[in-house]
C-alpha cells in the first residue's frame, strides 16, 4: 500500500505518474469513443427520420381515409320535408343529376298480438307443445316443468329464433304477453297448439291472443313510380341514398336532392398536397442519409406516382394531374387553382369521385380506386412486416446495437490498456526509486572519501 501511494504521487521518480496514465489513456481512448459515439448519434438521427416518416405516411393515409369513411368529401342529400322522411348518403350519389320526388303512402309495420291479463305471470299455464310460423318457417316451442309460467312462454320464444319478441307487461290486474314479429307483410305469424291449457296463449287458428296490428310493407312512390318494401329503412331505391321513412303522408310529396361539399373538396385538395409535401420532406430526408435507402427512394416514386395514376373510370378527369394537381422539379407538389376550378365547373362529380369514389356493380375497387385506397395501398405495403420502412427501421436498429456494443468492447479494451500502464509506470517509478536511493549512498560515500584525503 506504501509503495502504491507513493508510486502514485511519483515519490520514486519525481514524476506524476498517475497524472500520466490517466493522460496517455485519454489520449488512447477518446478518439475511439468519440469516432463511435458519432456514428451512433448520426444513425439515431436515421432512426428518427425514418420514425417520423412512417408517422407522416400513415397520419396522412389515416386522415384521408377518415375523411373519405365518414362521409366528408361526400355529396349529402337534401330532403323537403323531414318530419315524413330522412336521407343520408352512401358511396354512389350522384349530386349533379340527382333529384326526385318521394310520396308516402304507408308505413311498415310488425304484426303485434296480446294475450288475456293474467293474475300471477310465475304461475303455471299448462305443459304442451305450440308452433310459431313466421314467414312460413316453423318453430317448435316448448312448455315444460321447468318453464310452465307466463315468463317461460316468454323466454321460449325469444329463444326460438324465429325473429319474433315476446314481453311482459303489467297491466290492471296482472300481465300479459306481447308477441311483436318482424316489420313487412311476408312477416306475419301465427302461434298454434294442440294443447288446450295453451289454447289462451295460441294465435291463428283460433286461440286467445288478440291482433294488435297487422304485418304491412312500406308503400312509396318516386317520381310516379311505386315501391313496397318490408322495413323503413330503404336503401336499395336511390343509388347513394339511404332513406327512413317515418310516416305515411298521402297526397304530401317531398323533393329530395343533394348538394356537393365543393368548398370542403376545393380545402381537401389543397391540404393533400400541403401534407403530402412534408411527408415528401420526410422522405427526402431519411433517403439523403447514407444507409439502406433504396427502399425509400421507391416509396418516394411510389407517392411521386399518385399524381398521374388512373383513380377512377371517368372519360376525362381520373387523375390527380386532371384538377391542377402537378410535381415541381425539387419532387414536390404544386396546385393550379385555375385548372382545379376548372374541372369542378366541368363536372364536380368526378372531382369528388377522386376522393369519394362511387362504389356500385360498375364502380368498384379495381375501377375506381380513390385517391385514399391507392394510398393506403401504398401505405400498407410501406410499414408491412418486412416492407421498405419496417427493413430500414430494423437495419438501422441493428446498425445501433452493433456501435453500443463497439462502445462497450472499445471501454473494455481502454479499461485493459490503462490497467497496463498503472503497472508499468508503477514498476518504472519502483525501479527509479532504488536507482536514485543507490545514488544518494554513492553521493555520500564519494562525499566522505573526499573529506577525508583533505
Amino acid at each position: 500500500m506504501v509503495s502504491s501511494i507513493a508510486n502514485s504521487l511519483g515519490f520514486g521518480s519525481g514524476i506524476d505518474t498517475q497524472q500520466l496514465v490517466k493522460d496517455l489513456a485519454a489520449a488512447s481512448r477518446e478518439p475511439k469513443v468519440e469516432r463511435v459515439n458519432e456514428l451512433y448519434k448520426k444513425n439515431q438521427v436515421k432512426i428518427s427520420a425514418v420514425a417520423q416518416a412512417k408517422s407522416d405516411l400513415e397520419g396522412f393515409a389515416n386522415s384521408l381515409s377518415q375523411m373519405v369513411s365518414d362521409g366528408t368529401l361526400r355529396s349529402t342529400p337534401t330532403v323537403s320535408d323531414d318530419s315524413i322522411l330522412s336521407a343520408t348518403s352512401r358511396a354512389g350519389l350522384s349530386a349533379d343529376s340527382f333529384a326526385a320526388t318521394i310520396e308516402v303512402t304507408q308505413l311498415a309495420r310488425a304484426q303485434t298480438v296480446y294475450s288475456g291479463i293474467v293474475a300471477d305471470k310465475a304461475a303455471p299455464i299448462g305443459q304442451g307443445t305450440m308452433t310459431l310460423t313466421v314467414g312460413g318457417v316453423a318453430k317448435t316451442i316448448t312448455i315444460g316443468a321447468t318453464n310452465d309460467s307466463l315468463d317461460g312462454l316468454a323466454n321460449a320464444i325469444n329463444a326460438s329464433g324465429a325473429g319474433v319478441t315476446a314481453s311482459i307487461v303489467a297491466d290492471e290486474g296482472g300481465h300479459r304477453i306481447i308477441m311483436k314479429g318482424p316489420t313487412g307483410a311476408a312477416n306475419s305469424f301465427t302461434l298454434e297448439t294442440a294443447t288446450p291449457a295453451l289454447a289462451g296463449f295460441a294465435y291463428g287458428s283460433g286461440g286467445g291472443m288478440t291482433l294488435g296490428q297487422s304485418a304491412t310493407n312500406a308503400e312509396f312512390t318516386l317520381d310516379g313510380v311505386a315501391f313496397s318494401r318490408a322495413s323503413n329503412i330503404v336503401d336499395d331505391v336511390v343509388p347513394g341514398m339511404s332513406l327512413t321513412l317515418k310516416k305515411a303522408a298521402p297526397g304530401q310529396p317531398v323533393d329530395i336532392g343533394a348538394s356537393r361539399p365543393l368548398d370542403m373538396i376545393k380545402q381537401t385538395v389543397g391540404d393533400f398536397v400541403d401534407v403530402y409535401n412534408q411527408l415528401k420532406k420526410s422522405l427526402q430526408s431519411a433517403s439523403a442519409m447514407s444507409g439502406a435507402t433504396t427502399g425509400l427512394r421507391e416509396l418516394e416514386r411510389e407517392l411521386q406516382a399518385l399524381v398521374s395514376k388512373v383513380l377512377t373510370s371517368h372519360g376525362s378527369i381520373n387523375k390527380l394531374s386532371d384538377i391542377g394537381i402537378g410535381s415541381t422539379k425539387d419532387g414536390l407538389l404544386s396546385l393550379d387553382s385555375a385548372k382545379l376550378d376548372k374541372a369542378l365547373a366541368a363536372d364536380a362529380g368526378a372531382v369528388e369521385a377522386l376522393f369519394n369514389p362511387r362504389r356500385d356493380a360498375a364502380h368498384t375497387e379495381a375501377t375506381d380506386p380513390g385517391i385514399a385506397f391507392a394510398l393506403d395501398a401504398i401505405r400498407d405495403k410501406a410499414i408491412a412486416a418486412d416492407g421498405v420502412l419496417d427493413r430500414v427501421s430494423k437495419s438501422l436498429s441493428e446498425k445501433g446495437e452493433t456501435l453500443a456494443e463497439q462502445l462497450e468492447k472499445i471501454e473494455e479494451r481502454e479499461d485493459a490498456y490503462e490497467a497496463r500502464l498503472e503497472k508499468q509506470f508503477g514498476g518504472l517509478d519502483a525501479k527509479l526509486a532504488a536507482l536514485k536511493a543507490t545514488q544518494t549512498y554513492l553521493e555520500q560515500q564519494i562525499e566522505m572519501w573526499n573529506s577525508q584525503n583533505d
